[in-house]
């Protein structure tokens, strides 16, 4: 059987516009590359994309089914991630005004980078509109009769492209002469990305199953 290369175009297609529309996910991809930097925005892409993993998985295993058609489980998802975005608007304007970061070395460095992966692997994990958007694309433009190896092929193609895009958003936001005006805006960065973080978690709140 030849590759279905106009499936997995498709599917590429609606995900790419999909990922480039500005949410929860370019807003931590944002603040990382501005409030710390382009090592860190990285590892946040990173966790990201791997986020994008683990709901293109129990989607091939039909969990994600499960957890679009039950009430309780779908609402468990969508206050766990309102309340956690609602935790990093809480942090972001309680932080100091973005100022250019001092490198660490060592553990801390570690530590900074498993702490920056966690956060975007947890803003896309338990995004309730990620399940609903997985189940509806994988519905309405993969085939039942495509084959389960093909379908891991598609699942990794996005991850990748994910993290292409989200490396792409680092590198820009981490251009000097960006960032400096950026850190201009003081305070005003941290109040307008805690209040980005509470708008999404009121998005995130009121989101529907379908």
């Amino acid at each position: 059987m030849s590759f279905p290369w106009f499936e997995f175009l498709g599917l590429m297609l609606a995900f790419g516009i999909n990922a480039v529309i500005p949410g929860a996910d370019f807003a931590m991809v944002l603040r990382q590359s501005v409030v710390h930097d382009r090592r860190a925005a990285l590892f946040t892409s990173a966790g990201i994309a791997t986020s994008i993993l683990v709901h293109g998985t129990y989607t091939l295993l039909g969990v994600g089914v499960i957890v679009g058609q039950s009430l309780l489980l779908f609402n468990i998802l969508k206050w766990l991630g309102a309340a956690y975005l609602v935790w990093l608007a809480i942090a972001a304007l309680r932080s100091p005004p973005p100022q250019p970061p001092v490198v660490a070395e060592g553990v801390e460095t570690k530590r900074g980078d498993m702490a920056a992966f966690a956060l975007g692997f947890l803003i896309n994990l338990l995004n309730p509109k990620a399940v609903l958007f997985f189940l509806a694309l994988f519905t309405s433009l993969v085939s039942v009769h495509t084959p389960g190896d093909v379908k891991v092929i598609y699942v990794a193609s996005m991850s990748i492209m994910l993290f292409a895009w989200f490396a792409l958003v680092s590198f820009f936001f981490t251009t000097p002469s960006v960032r400096q005006g950026f850190f201009r805006f003081g305070r005003w960065f941290n109040r307008i990305t805690g209040i980005t973080f509470l708008a999404l978690a009121v998005r995130v709140a009121l989101a529907q199953q379908r």
